[in-house]
């Protein structure tokens, strides 16, 4: 099996929108019934609205296998500061909204694959992103990928609680991603 890793961007939302939402359902096929899973929709045109957006999606030939998706956060609303001691000298932050893979390319390596290849070209200092409190796997996954958890939130009243992880994306924030 061979992926082919595509980037797209905010002017390609229109083209990629149903993939994304199509993955989606297949990833959460046995949650569709949550009505925070079910507003997964209105998540792919907050993000993919904004100018800034970036998106990798992984096709086996013309089956999309999974997806990663984020933009940058707006400088000085940076929400991850109120879970560190010290700010980092560059806080400028790539949140990662999104990373999914269908079951069928599950424990595959493309997971890891679509995330270096949304996060390498990245100009952000730090990557951030939140992980369900109650999948410990996925978080020790994004562990393995050099993220650390720096605290917890529950962004919507009915979302989960949320592991707050952050990773450097550069060396000289490597100290205080760690610190």
């Amino acid at each position: 099996m061979t992926i082919q890793l595509s980037q797209y961007r905010h002017d390609d939302l229109p083209e990629i929108r149903q993939t994304l939402i199509d993955v989606h359902a297949d990833a959460y096929a046995d949650q569709m019934d949550d009505p925070f899973v079910q507003r997964f929709p209105w998540f792919v045109d907050h993000w993919g609205g904004r100018a800034d957006f970036s998106c990798i999606i992984g096709w086996d030939g013309s089956e999309p296998v999974g997806f990663a998706y984020g933009a940058p956060a707006v400088p000085g609303r940076e929400w991850w500061r109120e879970h560190v001691a010290e700010e980092p000298e560059n806080p400028s932050t790539f949140s990662l909204s999104e990373l999914m893979v269908r079951p069928k390319w599950r424990k595959t390596g493309t997971a890891e694959r679509l995330h270096e290849a949304l996060l390498t070209s990245r100009d952000e200092a730090l990557a951030v992103l939140l992980v369900d409190s109650t999948h410990p796997g996925v978080q020790a996954l994004y562990e393995s990928w050099e993220y650390r958890k720096v605290g917890e939130r529950q962004p919507f009243p009915d979302s989960p609680v949320y592991a707050v992880m952050l990773r450097s994306l550069t060396p000289a924030a490597s100290e205080a991603a760690r610190g």
